[in-house]
């Protein structure tokens, strides 16, 4: 993955339609398919409970299969790519105790990501305006150049592919 520009104000109006559409429709074909159970199978007891976690889960398979579908969408390209993005981040974090050692060692590998690492969270954190461990991040940042410095190791994000993550 490699990280681009994102206009901020458009990836939160897209976000907000996505969450918007996801809410209506969630509520609207739980309603439906849970309705629909009742009134094909109607409960002696009075209670529809198993009808309504079926019309639930299942709009809730269908909201998830439907945005798997409309990832490629060119409207839903910020979106994704945050997704993306996150779940990249994710994978580092997994691995960054081994990282940070390797780090120390001078692996230039174990640099590289945590130099994706810090730079993908710098632009997710201004994007969701979660700018207040930022201090964190430069703390982080900095510890990194100086062993970038101390080993002599120049660091181009653009060559990061997360394959590297499996020799940690």
């Amino acid at each position: 993955m490699q990280l681009q520009k994102i206009d901020k104000q458009l990836y939160r109006s897209r976000l907000n339609m996505v969450i918007v559409a996801c809410i209506a429709v969630l509520a609207v074909f739980s309603l439906v398919i849970s309705q629909t159970l009742i009134y094909l199978f109607p409960s002696d007891s009075g209670s529809h409970f198993h009808w309504n976690l079926l019309g639930v889960a299942a709009s809730a398979a269908g909201v998830v299969a439907s945005l798997i579908k409309l990832k490629t969408h060119p409207k839903m390209f910020e979106v994704a790519y945050v997704w993306d993005l996150k779940h990249s981040l994710n994978l580092i974090y997994r691995k960054n105790r081994a990282l940070q050692a390797a780090a120390e060692e001078g692996n230039a590998d174990a640099m590289l990501a945590l130099g994706f690492s810090y730079q993908g969270s710098r632009q997710l954190w201004q994007l969701d305006d979660n700018t207040i461990t930022m201090n964190s991040l430069n703390t982080a940042q900095a510890k990194l150049d100086e062993l970038t410095e101390k080993y002599n190791v120049q660091l181009d994000i653009t060559q990061y592919r997360s394959e590297i993550l499996k020799s940690f």
